[in-house]
């Protein structure tokens, strides 16, 4: 297996490269493979490498194509879940030395501290838009594995492991190689925290200078990297990493390449919601930057904003709810939420972000609820109008009608639930003043469990039965 793993047919190298996951999934792993290590880890950090052909691929990749729209086609479907390169040497300093005899530390931040960290998203870390990108490969296969490898071995495999990544990660690397040990140290950040932990003051600062690297595919794997680590970074003086961080994140989030963008903008909102209330002080700086990629960003990435807007949100809930926090945030929403048309799916991620924000606002929502509230009600009408038309229309005739979308529906009555317990009593006369209530009464009949579960959701919640119980 370990030499099909180094085959030249990256068929066979890939299938081979699954048994390691899957010896990894077995009671004997441990016993198994260790005396292989020494051999097993320097092909896995080989394999992570991005191929000849690829890179090939990646030296095309235009430094700035912010300008460029997005195809449909490369943007993975979104449904709703319920609310409640070439060679190049890089700028940066030194790789840090590591010292692998260091397996222990005092550090009281350990592996239970991360257990419920960041999924890896390796088909995210180098997600470009040519659909052989995108698919499953040996660089992913190799990363996966080690990544199962260190929840089994833990410090017991760094031994091995550091000096083969302090070697990649050397200046005098080529991007690919250097890309592939920061890459390696992302995938190890779980499996083996408790031991990393004494090597991170070193190796933090060090990720710090790359993402300033002159190559943006290191730029990309740094910011994903430092994400796998923000709970560690959090846990420490803010102004030793979290400050030099987010405000290094920041500046790439407004970055005039997509995968960057991406990378950045994930990277955060992986750091937001580890900080909490920490990111309080620094509202203003990130609200400017959000609200400044929101004008900026294509389809795919703004989709990833429109999440880091609402886990923004829920962070720092009513810490929001200041005029000159709202006076940045939601004029930009508005006019988008303007310009969208009631059909348009690009409104689906849209209703769910203000979902968040009008429950973190309160009372701050109230100048934005009466236009909202009432497209709410009519996107929830027409769903139904739709699909009792649908539901009558004759079988021969069903066949050449496009199924109504739910979806809208769905987070239209999730919004105005985030509305109800962000507002209280100030929602009232807009429910009075409506038909919401013999909506919701057909919304209860719907046989679909996603339309049931938001209903029961909004007219279960406290606030809601209290203020408009005389409707229902």
């Amino acid at each position: 297996m370990l030499s099909s793993t180094q085959d030249p047919d990256e068929e066979v190298a890939l299938e081979a490269c699954e048994f390691w996951s899957s010896l990894a999934e077995t009671p004997f792993c441990k016993q198994a493979l260790t005396e292989f290590l020494p051999q097993l880890l320097p092909i896995l950090l080989k394999g992570m490498e991005y191929s000849p052909a690829d890179r090939k691929l990646l030296e095309d990749e235009e430094e700035e194509d912010e300008m460029q729209p997005d195809q449909e086609k490369d943007i993975k479907p979104r449904f709703h879940t319920g609310k409640i390169m070439g060679d190049g040497n890089s700028n940066s300093a030194p790789a840090p030395i590591l010292d692998t005899t260091a397996t222990t530390s005092n550090n009281n931040t350990t592996e239970a501290d991360m257990d419920d960290d960041d999924s890896m998203g390796f088909d995210d870390d180098d997600d470009d838009d040519d659909e052989e990108q995108t698919q499953w490969n040996l660089r992913k296969g190799c990363a996966a594995g080690l990544d199962v490898l260190s929840s089994v071995f833990g410090g017991d495999m760094l031994g091995v492991l550091l000096p083969l990544i302090q070697e990649r990660i050397r200046d005098t690397q080529p991007w690919y190689v250097r890309e592939s040990g920061i890459l390696a140290i992302g995938a190890i950040a779980e499996g083996c925290i408790d031991s990393l932990v004494v090597h991170l003051p070193h190796l933090i600062p060090y990720f710090l200078t790359l993402l300033n690297d002159s190559k943006l595919f290191v730029r990309s794997i740094t910011c994903w990297t430092l994400g796998r680590y923000s709970r560690w970074i959090v846990y420490q003086p803010l102004e030793l990493y979290f400050e030099p961080m987010l405000k290094l994140l920041l500046t790439h989030i407004l970055a005039r390449n997509k995968k960057v963008q991406k990378a950045a903008i994930s990277a955060f909102a992986t750091l937001e919601d580890e900080a909490g209330h920490e990111i309080i002080p620094y509202l203003v700086y990130v609200l400017n930057t959000l609200m400044a990629a929101y004008g900026k960003y294509q389809a795919k990435n703004l989709l990833i904003l429109y999440d880091a807007l609402g886990s923004l949100a829920d962070c720092v809930g009513d810490q929001l709810n200041r005029p000159d926090l709202i006076a940045i945030l939601m004029p930009p929403i508005i006019n988008k939420w303007n310009a969208l048309a009631d059909n348009d799916r690009n409104l689906l991620p849209l209703l769910e972000c203000l979902t968040a924000i009008a429950l973190a606002l309160g009372p701050g929502f109230l100048p934005f609820a009466q236009p909202v509230f009432v497209r709410c009600v009519r996107l929830i009408e027409s769903t139904l109008v739709a699909l009792n038309t649908y539901k009558n229309a004759p079988p021969q005739e069903q066949g050449n009608m496009e199924h109504p979308d739910k979806e809208f529906m769905v987070c239209a009555i999730d919004l105005i639930a985030g509305m109800t317990e962000g507002l209280g009593a100030s929602i009232e006369s807009l429910v009075g003043q409506s038909n919401l209530a013999r909506l919701l009464g057909e919304c209860m009949k719907e046989r679909g469990p996603d339309v049931r579960q938001s209903t029961f959701a909004l007219v279960g919640g406290q606030g809601f039965y209290h203020l408009h119980s005389q409707y229902l």
